[in-house]
């Protein structure tokens, strides 16, 4: 059948093998094969973390290289993504788990302070609105790391520097704020999550997402009392009481530094990136829209890019369609998401490793048989 207008292709990237623009160019290849008469447009999103500065750099923001310090102390090369005076800054690309050997993993040391160095580098870019894309991060230090590296100061009852990490935030006594950039004072931080957990306790950065980043058990307990500390030290410096606002929890408590000394604001990711890409303007005479991510299941419904464009597609009146690695969820709930439909790498290669390795190209294959039915 044919569609009323322009192809949309706005994927997740499909982790651990494809970025979003990578699956788009793909799909988009495949659908080129068999309807080369039919406009494509592409428009690779992320929901908030890794991703993110690559979703806005489709979109035609400028790159801007950055060197920071990495989770563990190393130089790592990333990038911000410009427009005027809004700048895109992304924590994976900095301070992320993925940046890291699993033999590496260091629960108790590993530093968000290059994530606080790239948001410098966006002030020094002119930014009067920073984008933080928190998600995947190798750390849970609450922030601190980040707000040194913006110039505040975690203390020790001595008064002297606590070293990096969230496990020497046991140890902390004062924070001072009094250096801290002070173009901070004019910016407007907002914090793209696709998490809602406070900063402790069973649902906190520790408990539920220490263990991903080589946390024990005792460990896990430790962070969660070292964070504890750190939030006290924190609100007693003048910062807000945010412990228990939603996304305070996410990437290790990164979340609860930028909403109690930054001043940042806590949004869904997939909707400050879809403003982002400017969505709505791409999505206007769309006859068919495809998304998708590495794996559909009941996590997409909560949160992430797929179920964010589906449900403003459906607004639209525009039909809505999933690439995926797997598919998890039955017809129905899909339909209750608004996709109409899922084509998974599964359904025409049952091995999972040369789906990871070959996704490209048998994307592109979905993308034919996508063009076959839909077109």
């Amino acid at each position: 059948m044919a569609v009323p207008g322009p192809v949309l292709i706005a994927p997740d990237k499909f982790k651990g093998s494809l970025t979003a623009p990578e699956v788009a160019g793909a799909v988009a290849a495949g659908i080129r094969r068999v309807r080369p008469d039919v406009e494509v447009r592409l428009a690779p999103v992320a929901d908030g973390g890794d991703g993110t500065v690559r979703a806005a750099l489709a979109a035609g923001y400028r790159r801007v290289p950055v060197r920071v310090t990495g989770p563990l102390g190393e130089p790592v090369d990333t990038e911000i993504a410009v427009d005027g005076d809004t700048v895109v800054v992304e924590l994976a690309a900095a301070s992320g788990l993925a940046l890291l050997d699993p033999a590496e993993l260091a629960p108790l040391t590993a530093t968000s302070a290059g994530t606080g160095e790239a948001i410098r580098a966006a002030l020094d870019a002119g930014a009067r609105t920073v984008v933080l894309g928190v998600g995947g991060s190798a750390c849970t230090d609450g922030g601190a790391g980040m707000l040194t590296a913006l110039g505040a100061r975690v203390l020790d009852a001595a008064g002297n520097p606590l070293p990096p990490g969230g496990g020497p935030l046991a140890e902390v006594s004062t924070v001072d704020l009094s250096g801290l950039d002070e173009r901070l004072a004019g910016t407007s931080v907002v914090l793209a999550s696709d998490v809602d957990n406070p900063l402790l306790g069973e649902r906190g950065a520790a408990h539920v997402y220490g263990p991903q980043k080589g946390a024990d058990d005792v460990q896990v307990r430790y962070l969660d009392v070292a964070l504890s500390r750190f939030a006290g030290a924190l609100v007693a410096a003048g910062g807000r009481d945010a412990a228990d606002e939603p996304g305070a929890g996410a990437a290790g408590g990164v979340g609860f530094g930028a909403l109690a000394a930054l001043g940042a604001r806590m949004r869904p990711g997939v909707d400050v990136v879809l403003e982002l890409i400017d969505f709505d303007r791409r999505l206007a005479g769309a006859g068919l829209v495809v998304t998708g991510e590495g794996s559909v299941d009941e996590q997409t419904l909560h949160g992430k890019g797929p179920a964010g464009i589906a449900s403003r597609a459906s607004r639209a009146g525009v039909p809505v369609v999933a690439v995926a690695g797997r598919c998890l969820l039955p017809a129905e709930r899909l339909r209750e998401a608004g996709i109409d439909g899922v084509y998974a790498l599964t359904d025409i290669e049952p091995d999972p490793e040369r789906c990871m390795r070959e996704a490209a190209a048998l994307l592109a294959v979905l993308g034919e048989k996508l063009a076959e039915d839909r077109l």
